[in-house]
């Protein structure tokens, strides 16, 4: 049984409050935007700043590298951390590390460049950058109650993949401006009001541990790491739904991944567009996975959560398929939106789901053991397809990765996934 929905200001209603009249989640909301444009922001600066300092790609690929490799391993006992601290302190404290960290790297610029301070700074802002998405799931169904888990979080999506797009625009304009330092700078400010809003934001009391062996709080150590994971994983494998969906998104990541590369690689290699139109084409996708963020809510309320998830991949396959068959840009900007809206509208599903079916005290350690879980083999998936592009031509290969995400869908019709309206089993 569900707890009646917590609204905004702290207690209990009959019903859902709209979003617009809950001032908590409107700051949060605030809040995570600015979060998400200061990642956007540090995703164009860094790598600018080292190309300025070395003229290397090597370099640039390197520092990415390493960014990813702590972002991986956060990620293992994100979940740990999350349900064993205060989760509004957590949020702050990871705004304001990054502030400080991204904050020393134009003060150090102004008397030289230093290479070896990004190699030292990116890590540990990226672990702390997982450490707060963790942390922000965990907050939404406090902030808004799970009757309006899914519009809130497709408000938080839609914004997210806006400042995804203006975050490395704005990036561009600042550092061509004052330069790459400048533009880290705005960066470091972001996060600082990122935590000043978060600072105003009142979040539910988790509440108390009833005594079970679930509802065990975390543990420290390593010992304590891997059973807590362990934990994580159990819940996902008891509940029908969510284990199905670990193990077709499983497969989903491993094939698509890869799309951005695949559709850079046949816009410039094979139809011979310059990086303009590259631009074009992404823009189409983020107008796209904003849209699907805005309307999956009133999709799912209308079809339930498994005809909403289920259609949503079926299209991402077969926009998938069609971005190696076509060659006019209008047509392949039109896939692009349809894929990414409804990679938006699936996954916003998907994490209002374990929102709405995860015990408060255990939402960090599942949401934790999902990702790890279901992105483990998407980079394999990436490198794999994208070889295979350059052996064998992205045609065949898109329409191969289409085909199988529609069969992933297909495969869920045999599962609980089918069934599922607002997360009954």
């Amino acid at each position: 049984m569900l707890k009646k929905p917590f609204v905004g200001k702290g207690r209990a209603s009959t019903g859902p409050t709209p979003l617009g009249r809950q001032r908590d989640f409107g700051i949060f909301w605030a809040a995570q935007t600015l979060s998400v444009l200061g990642d956007a922001f540090a995703l164009i600066a860094l790598p600018l700043l080292v190309l300025q300092a070395t003229g290397s790609v090597a370099s640039m690929g390197l520092l990415t590298a390493v960014g990813g490799a702590a972002s991986v391993l956060a990620a293992v006992f994100a979940g740990t951390v999350v349900d064993r601290v205060d989760r509004r302190r957590l949020l702050i404290g990871c705004d304001l590390v990054r502030m400080v960290l991204y904050g020393l790297i134009p003060v150090v610029w102004v008397f030289g460049a230093r290479v070896w301070l990004l190699y030292a700074v990116l890590p540990v802002c990226e672990a702390v950058g997982t450490l707060f998405a963790v942390g922000y799931v965990t907050v939404v169904r406090g902030l808004v109650g799970t009757g309006r888990l899914t519009e809130a979080n497709g408000r938080l999506n839609a914004t997210a993949a806006l400042a995804g797009v203006l975050g490395p625009l704005g990036a561009g304009l600042v550092a061509a401006w004052t330069g790459p330092a400048g533009a880290v700078a705005v960066d470091a400010a972001s996060f600082a009001v990122s935590a000043a809003c978060l600072s105003l934001v009142r979040l539910r009391p988790r509440p108390a541990d009833d005594g079970s062996a679930e509802a065990a709080p975390a543990t420290a150590g390593a010992g304590g790491l891997w059973r807590d994971l362990r934990t994580g994983v159990a819940f996902l494998y008891r509940h029908p739904v969510l284990r199905s969906l670990t193990v077709l998104l499983f497969g989903f990541s491993f094939f698509t991944l890869g799309l951005n590369d695949l559709v850079i690689y046949h816009i410039k290699h094979d139809l011979g567009h310059d990086d303009g139109t590259v631009g074009t084409v992404m823009a189409a996708g983020a107008v796209g996975s904003i849209a699907g963020s805005l309307l999956v809510a009133r999709v799912r309320r209308r079809a339930g959560f498994g005809p909403t998830w289920i259609g949503s991949v079926t299209v991402c396959g077969l926009a998938f398929a069609g971005l190696g068959l076509l060659h006019p840009v209008v047509a392949l900007a039109g896939l692009s939106a349809a894929f990414l809206a409804c990679v938006a509208m699936a996954g916003t599903c998907s994490m209002s789901l374990r929102q709405e079916v995860t015990p408060e005290h255990l939402l960090g350690r599942v949401t934790s053991a999902f990702w790890t879980l279901h992105y483990s083999a998407a980079p394999v998936g990436a490198a794999v397809l994208t070889w295979a592009a350059e052996q064998h031509g992205t045609t065949p290969v898109a329409a191969l990765a289409g085909g199988a995400c529609v069969l992933i869908a297909a495969a869920a019709l045999l599962t609980p996934v089918r069934r599922a309206a607002h997360g009954e089993t």
